[in-house]
């Protein structure tokens, strides 16, 4: 019986139960933090990308390995997947090496997404990656 009292006062705290109040209350969840792992290969002045879906808020990108050699500039992006490639979005884009930080951080709506790793011109040879990306 206690349980069906606290019940019912907890529904009626959240409904605005006989009081002169007729606002309501919204729970709302907060979003769970999503990472995603992509690899791939860069052939010399080329690109690869992947696509994901966000809800808005904080996204991270991180390139978390290149090369050879370990200490190469890859280009890193984000942007919006346009049929076989990768939109990137204004002030989207870095050049960087592999890291334990994100290399990329901002805001996003929700929506499609994709990330891109590319050539900015100072490969000889084919580059392994792997990129994480954090978002809601």
């Amino acid at each position: 019986m206690n349980r069906v009292i606290g019940l019912v006062a907890l529904v009626c705290a959240f409904s605005a139960c006989g009081g002169g109040d007729s606002s309501t209350s919204v729970l709302t969840t907060p979003s769970t933090l999503v990472t995603e792992s992509f690899t791939g290969t860069v052939a010399v002045g080329a690109t690869d990308f992947h696509a994901f879906s966000a809800a808005a808020g904080a996204v991270n990108v991180t390139l978390t390995a290149a090369g050879p050699p370990a200490t190469i500039y890859m280009g890193i992006g984000i942007g919006t997947p346009s049929a076989s490639a990768c939109a990137l979005l204004t002030n989207g884009s870095v050049a960087a090496p592999a890291g334990l930080t994100a290399q990329l951080s901002g805001t996003i709506s929700a929506g499609t997404y994709c990330v891109s790793v590319f050539d900015i011109g100072n490969q000889t040879t084919p580059v392994t990656y792997a990129v994480t990306v954090t978002h809601y």
